[in-house]
């Protein structure tokens, strides 16, 4: 049987969970203000280094789904997503508009699994 690993471990949840070399984690912007652009960026690049830190990267992505609030933020959100993902290595993805998230300032959130 494998091993559960989980890092950043809080009361209601862990930063990311790895089991059977699969890395899964959520992330939400750090900053709750800015444009879809600037969230996007800020998880997308806090995704990068959780990844990193766990041996895995990017172009390892296996599934995403993605939350926005505003369907209008999908163009905005996926020019910085294309520009991030590494050519070639595209995951499967969702993405679906949600009424909310925790913080009423965020417009993304991203649940993700990868390869370790």
């Amino acid at each position: 049987m494998s091993a559960i690993e989980r890092h950043g471990v809080t009361a209601r949840y862990a930063d990311a969970v790895i089991h059977a070399g699969t890395i899964h984690l959520v992330e939400v912007p750090a900053n709750s203000t800015g444009s879809i652009e600037a969230q996007t960026r800020e998880v997308l690049e806090a995704i990068g280094r959780q990844l990193a830190k766990l041996g895995s990267d990017p172009s390892r992505i296996l599934m995403a789904t993605i939350y926005l609030v505003d369907m209008a933020d999908y163009a905005a959100m996926n020019a910085v997503w294309d520009a991030w993902v590494p050519p070639g290595s595209a995951p499967a993805r969702a993405c679906v508009q949600v009424a909310g998230l925790a913080d009423p300032a965020w417009r993304i959130e991203i649940a993700l699994a990868a390869a370790r």
